[in-house]
């Protein structure tokens, strides 16, 4: 069975001659294990079909499936819980609580669901992102890419099957870009989770298993052309 499964997504922004079409009968499907990158130009509709996907934004018309589960038909609360417990979201500007140490980042969407952290798991990923020397400094006193680790951290500590990525490396160096990227998907192997992420850069597309393009609002699937290189 597919983890996740987009049927005929439909956005629009205003009416008549001011309206704005985001996304146009978008459909698509994705397995688990699955590494996809959403690639397009700015404004093209891949940052709202993200939005979608991860119940963040209501869609005109159409439906959306996370291990199927039908997410836009689920009242407020239990879609806030069923959105918690399985999807991770990994932000271009990191989204720290400042006043937190990078431990109480990672774990701060398990307090919010009153759950109780898995302390071995806990100090797995911290293990495993690099950051069990930082476990009690502040987003302030680390670089970009540790603070981008922690949002990685933050992301998996739920043990989600759905990570979505908005333009995860777009504020690192470029060593710094490949080394998180490297990271994500070791993780998300590692872990048997599903990663959708977008991506302005043709370099990281190559790595992904698959390749959406959005262009004014429609998707194309372009397989794994990309990463074969027919994609130039």
């Amino acid at each position: 069975m597919d983890l996740l499964r987009v049927e005929h997504i439909l956005k629009t922004y205003g009416s008549g001659e001011t309206q704005v079409r985001a996304l146009r009968d978008v459909s698509f499907s994705v397995p688990k294990g699955e590494f996809v990158a959403i690639v397009g130009e700015s404004g093209s509709g891949k940052s709202t079909l993200l939005n979608m996907i991860g119940a963040l934004d209501t869609p005109t018309s159409g439906k959306v499936f996370i291990n199927g589960k039908d997410t836009f038909a689920m009242k407020e609360k239990a879609l806030t819980i069923f959105r918690r417990r399985n999807i991770g979201f990994i932000f271009q500007a990191f989204n720290l609580i400042p006043e937190l140490s990078v431990e109480q980042n990672m774990i701060f969407p398990l307090l919010l669901d009153r759950q109780r952290p898995n302390k071995k798991y806990l100090e797995e990923l911290l293990t495993v992102l690099g950051l069990e020397k930082r476990r009690r400094h502040l987003p302030g006193e680390l670089s970009g890419g540790q603070q981008q680790r922690v949002a990685i951290g933050r992301a998996l500590m739920t043990r989600p099957s759905l990570v979505l990525a908005d333009e995860p490396t777009g504020n690192l160096d470029s060593q710094n870009s490949s080394e998180v990227l490297a990271l994500l998907k070791d993780t998300a192997r590692k872990y048997e989770q599903t990663v959708i992420m977008i991506t302005h850069n043709p370099a990281i597309a190559h790595t992904a298993d698959r390749v959406l393009q959005v262009s004014d609002g429609i998707l194309t699937d372009l397989g794994g052309c990309w990463e074969r290189g027919c994609g130039e």
